[in-house]
């Protein structure tokens, strides 16, 4: 294994960021698989609209800290929504297999979110 994990999660979720959809689907293995707080869905299609989805609802994403050790890194982060849901802190665990995202585990507060359910895993 000659990649680093914590640059290529910081990349992923730069792009998130940005809202640059087309490169975050670049970064997810065929067989990703998303765990989280609202949901698990698995495939590459399924986790990108997912993840395009939710990032659609962010109006900025600040990353606070980032490392990584192996095939996994960690990356913790303030997303911020529009009100009623404002600021959120969260954290995710990504394994990569071939320098691509085969996991990804999200810690966060899922209260805010549970009216956006549908929306994300539409």
């Amino acid at each position: 294994m000659d990649y680093n994990s914590a640059g290529i999660a910081e990349a992923y979720y730069v792009l998130m960021g940005r809202k640059d959809f087309a490169k975050m689907e670049e970064y997810l293995h065929p067989s990703v698989q998303l765990v989280g707080p609202l949901g698990t869905v698995m495939g590459k299609k399924e986790v990108f609209e997912a993840a395009k989805s939710f990032a659609s609802l962010i109006e900025n994403l600040t990353i606070r800290a980032k490392f990584g050790s192996g095939n996994q890194a960690m990356v913790v982060y303030d997303f911020h929504f529009p009100a009623p849901v404002g600021n959120s802190s969260g954290a995710v665990l990504l394994t990569f297999q071939d320098g691509l995202i085969i996991k990804y585990e999200l810690f966060y507060d899922s209260r805010p979110f549970v009216k956006y359910r549908e929306e994300i895993f539409s």
